[in-house]
């Protein structure tokens, strides 16, 4: 229990130093505070009086100066109560907004391996509710904490002067309600809790229905896409109504209890003014005063419920932001990069199959200015190679050099405009084709831009469209054709001028005549190192040395003739899959 308080308070202090730019209006809004208490506190009191003003002896003077601080109290609490609310939700909205940019920023600074072992709804959900949860968690919940703590203290004291006896009956519905609402939180928190994990497994199936559309729509799956959504939020929902239906048990109970209370001071009360130990509007002002102070001890207690969520959410934002991706990036960033590459005995597990080696004792060297092929049947390790050297992962084992030094050394945006990708399907924004082309780029000039485009022939295409380069490419790139995104993402590339080009079956899934524009665009690198994963014969044959992987291992290399001489691996893929079709294998 102390390690968890502990945890607690550690969690409240971040959240305290996270509000550190909003000091001002916070403490604009704690003096606003006190103001709108003072003015609640005083109005029972003045009740009080004005009621002992219209007895028998009737007394204008009292009665006039209790309208005037009624009236007075009642202004100046209102208009306190106000700005105290406004100030507070102008902290919310500021501290929410810098919560979600840091999440962000320390979301998209992640390794792959991350994204791989954690679900989209899960960084969805955390990104717009718990973000939002926990920030109200300072500064609503420190309000209304604060208001009551003041409230109920103030109550109290005045309760205690106009009627000790009274004020300790009181009392005795503290702890009861204290001591019932610690059993209730208890029960309380695991609902809680099911009710968020619900919540993330019915944004995840959201997410990836509408991720995976295409293949819903392609092969009817709508309905059962629907079905698996609605049991989602079925189940969603009948865990709320459970949560639900404790809470208001709960409160009608405790709302009895509360109305027994009363019943009783009343009573009490009307005893005591008959034997005159106190005036009518004595009573009144204490029994306004009762009734207050039930809802003040009810707030403190019930804050504890919006705590622990708050808390939770905040904790699983803090747990985020600590983590530390297993990709690490040096600031080598050196004027000049020849580009050569060493796989140096390389082993390799994806994190979410630690157990299953991708590849093993891997080695082959890629000179400046030559051409590397992979090669080897589908799931052989060619994709890892590429991830590798992409640098989205670390090898458990061994190391890849870029010049002599790991690629850990280099400076993260120094080594990825250094090294560009053109990949079977080009990972384009919703945005303009020039911002998808200048993607990731500090600054470019026009003429750079220009040479680009026109080397990859993309102006070919462009002035199609009515918008040319503001044209917004869709989801995805979803609005233009395969070659079309192919000619973009290798604009892409030749902007960057990089030392290092990956060629990921860039036309795999193209026709003759875009396949033979991509290659007039590629030819555009001449001096560059570049890794091709390809299947065309065209491309591998041409290849300065070709590597089989197989199974995880460097199987065979060489060049083209070499190893048709070898009649090993290679001779058996080409004479089996580099046919005329040119079918994938």
């Amino acid at each position: 229990m102390e390690t968890v308080d502990r945890k607690a308070l550690n969690t409240i202090c971040r959240l305290l130093s996270l509000s550190r730019p909003d000091v001002v209006p916070i403490c604009g809004a704690f003096l606003f505070l006190v103001a709108a208490v003072i003015g609640n506190i005083l109005m029972p009191s003045f009740t009080g009086k004005l009621i002992d003003s219209l007895q028998s002896k009737f007394d204008s003077n009292t009665f006039a100066s209790a309208i005037f601080f009624m009236g007075l109290t009642s202004f100046g609490g209102a208009l306190s109560a106000g700005c105290r609310g406004g100030l507070f939700m102008f902290s919310i909205s500021r501290l929410t907004k810098r919560v979600q940019q840091h999440l962000f920023s320390c979301f998209v600074k992640q390794d792959i391996a991350f994204f791989e072992t954690t679900s989209k709804g899960d960084i969805t959900t955390c990104l717009s509710s718990d973000a939002s949860l926990m920030s109200r968690s300072l500064a609503a919940n420190v309000n209304i904490l604060l208001r009551s703590l003041v409230m109920t203290l103030g109550i109290y004291w005045f309760m205690i002067q106009l009627c000790w006896p009274l004020a300790l009956l009181s009392a005795l519905e503290s702890p009861i309600t204290i001591t019932a609402e610690k059993i209730y939180n208890k029960y309380y928190q695991g609902l809680v809790s099911s009710v968020k994990k619900s919540i993330v497994k019915s944004n995840q199936a959201a997410c990836e229905s509408i991720y995976l559309i295409r293949a819903v729509r392609s092969h009817g799956g709508e309905m059962m896409e629907q079905k698996i959504y609605n049991a989602c939020l079925q189940e969603t929902h009948n865990l709320k109504i459970h949560r639900d239906s404790v809470r208001a048990t709960y409160l009608f109970f405790m709302r009895l209890f509360q109305l027994c209370m009363r019943v009783l001071i009343l009573w009490y009360g009307q005893r005591m003014i008959k034997s005159g130990e106190m005036t009518p509007g004595n009573l009144v002002s204490f029994l306004l005063y009762q009734m207050d102070i039930g809802g003040y001890v009810q707030t403190l207690v019930e804050l504890h419920i919006d705590l622990i969520e708050s808390l939770e959410s905040a904790e699983k934002v803090f747990q985020y932001m600590d983590h530390k991706p297993s990709v690490s990036c040096g600031r080598l960033a050196p004027e000049k990069l020849t580009g050569h590459v060493m796989f140096k005995n390389i082993s390799f597990s994806y994190p979410s199959y630690p157990d299953k080696k991708v590849l093993e004792n891997v080695s082959f060297e890629m000179k400046p200015g030559s051409s590397t092929a992979l090669v080897g049947v589908s799931g052989g390790g060619k994709t890892t190679c590429v991830a590798l050297l992409k640098h989205l992962y670390e090898p458990q084992c061994g190391d890849i050099l870029l010049d002599g030094r790991p690629l850990k050394e280099y400076d993260h945006k120094y080594f990825h405009n250094k090294v560009a990708v053109v990949s079977q399907d080009p990972e384009l924004f919703a945005r303009s084709i020039q911002d998808n082309i200048t993607y990731g780029l500090d600054g470019y000039t026009e003429d750079t831009l220009q040479s680009a485009v026109k080397q990859a022939d993309v102006n070919s295409f462009i002035y199609s469209f009515k918008d040319g380069y503001d044209t917004d490419v869709g989801q995805r790139g979803g609005l233009l054709s395969a070659g079309q995104k192919q000619r973009v993402a290798i604009a892409r590339a030749l902007i960057r001028q990089p030392q290092i080009l990956i060629l990921d079956e860039v036309t795999s899934s193209l026709d003759t005549k875009s396949e033979k524009m991509i290659q007039n665009a590629l030819a555009c690198f001449t001096t560059q190192t570049k890794l091709i994963v390809a299947h065309r014969l065209k491309t591998i044959e041409s290849a300065d040395q070709i590597i089989v992987i197989d199974k995880g291992f460097v199987s065979e290399q060489g060049t083209h003739m070499e190893l048709m001489e070898e009649k090993g691996i290679y001779y058996k893929l080409r004479e089996r899959n580099f046919t005329e079709d040119n079918t994938d294998y």
